[in-house]
């Protein structure tokens, strides 16, 4: 087995059953989009279809349908084998601390496809886990109910930050380096203002408001089992962590659950909080592919996208958002506007590429994937404007989306709004 030098693991025995899963998967799929395009020109000949319109006849159906069956078959007795192994390989692999290599791929799987490697039970599929001093998982009560909070996070103050990421990525990645130096905004506020930085990691690929919902019941346990006498929380949110947040406390409200009596702040970084032109882009996609007979089955590819980067299409936060709809088609914005909420300070840096601001670089060039309006909440409609007062706004120009999370100026601003007035 291949560990690194600080004994943190690049693989776990469960990735091998992973792997087989998406292996399995992976063929099954094309073998289907395969037989999908052969149909679809054999139909524009007038030859006679099959079952279905995209299943092939005769010889022709049994080799695709050959084909898949041996997969899935091979697939299942890998799996098999891998399941009696796995705990052996478990005890061979030790106690080494996850790569962050490791970390940084499977972030960017579960954002591509969380939701069906959830679906599909998949070892690879993110549990949201809330977490301290980076990869220190915090146990629920019900995992270990005789291991207090007060030792899992020693030292607690009683100013909570949560520290939220965005699509694609995970914990660690809050820490960048910058001119050599070791950069994280959530341990800038923890040692000038005093807070205790808790960090989530979630499977940014399951709807926005599937996570909202399950961020809302593990908080309202943190905030019970809080080791001291708990007086703040703020939250730091990069991206979709933006929309994660908003979503948690529209659920909490909505349940009369206890914890946003706590929170206080919420700054929001780079938060596509009307959606991404990039992810619309990536819907036109769909529908020109299955404009043609030739080109429809591969429309297939398209849908890859999992409910959380469709969800960044207009920047969905409830479930009425997205039920009911065919989520690859092509629709107008029908969101219910959730306004910003009441009793809680909300800060926004937004950031552009643009040198100063114009009406073109605000809506079509942004920092990259994130337009500098729908950062800033700015909507032509305005039910849907999210009203944050003039001095709780900060543009970062010639910034880029990533470049958000390492930016001096805007640790500067956080620490200038969070600190407190004097009395």
């Amino acid at each position: 087995m291949s560990t690194s030098k600080n004994n943190r693991h690049h693989w776990r025995a469960s990735d091998l059953r992973a792997v087989t899963l998406l292996a399995t998967e992976a063929t099954t799929a094309v073998t289907t989009m395969a037989e999908g395009v052969h149909q679809s020109v054999w139909r524009t000949l007038g030859a006679p279809g099959g079952a279905t319109p995209a299943q092939a006849r005769g010889l022709t159906g049994l080799i695709y349908k050959s084909i898949t069956g041996v997969t899935q078959r091979v697939g299942s007795g890998i799996m098999a084998a891998l399941t009696r192994l796995e705990p052996l390989l478990q005890r061979l692999e030790g106690q080494g601390d996850e790569s962050v290599e490791r970390a940084a791929l499977i972030a960017v799987l579960n954002g591509v496809v969380g939701d069906r490697l959830q679906t599909g039970a998949n070892p690879l599929a993110l549990p949201m886990t809330l977490r301290y001093m980076e990869q220190k998982t915090i146990a629920s009560k019900e995992l270990e109910a005789d291991l207090p909070l007060n030792q899992q996070i020693p030292n607690a103050s009683p100013k909570l930050l949560l520290v939220l990421h965005g699509l694609c990525m995970n914990d660690l990645q809050w820490t960048t380096q910058q001119r050599g130096e070791k950069v994280n905004y959530a341990t800038t506020l923890a040692s000038t203002l005093g807070y205790t930085p808790v960090y989530l990691r979630y499977n940014s690929g399951l709807h926005v408001s599937q996570n909202g919902r399950t961020l809302a019941a593990q908080l309202e346990e943190l905030v019970k089992r809080w080791p001291t006498a708990l007086t703040e929380m703020t939250v730091l949110a990069h991206s979709m962590g933006g929309l994660l947040i908003r979503s948690a406390l529209h659920v909490a409200t909505q349940s009369g659950l206890q914890w946003p009596r706590y929170l206080k702040n919420i700054v929001f970084l780079g938060t596509p909080h009307h959606g991404s032109p990039l992810e619309r882009a990536g819907n036109w996609v769909d529908v020109i592919l299955g404009s043609t007979p030739y080109s429809r089955p591969l429309a297939k590819l398209g849908q890859l996208r999992s409910a959380g980067v469709t969800d960044l299409r207009y920047g969905h936060v409830l479930d009425a958002d997205w039920q009911g709809h065919d989520r690859f088609q092509s629709k107008p914005d029908s969101r219910i506007p959730v306004p910003l909420p009441e009793g809680v300070a909300c800060f926004t840096v937004a950031a552009t590429l643009a040198a100063k601001r114009s009406h073109l670089a605000d809506r079509l060039v942004g920092d990259g994937l994130v337009p500098l309006r729908s950062a800033l909440g700015e909507h032509d409609d305005p039910t849907r404007t999210l009203l944050f007062a003039k001095a709780n706004r900060m543009i970062v120009y010639r910034t880029s989306h990533m470049a958000l999370l390492a930016s001096p100026e805007v640790a500067r601003q956080m620490v200038a709004w969070l600190t407190p007035a004097p009395p």
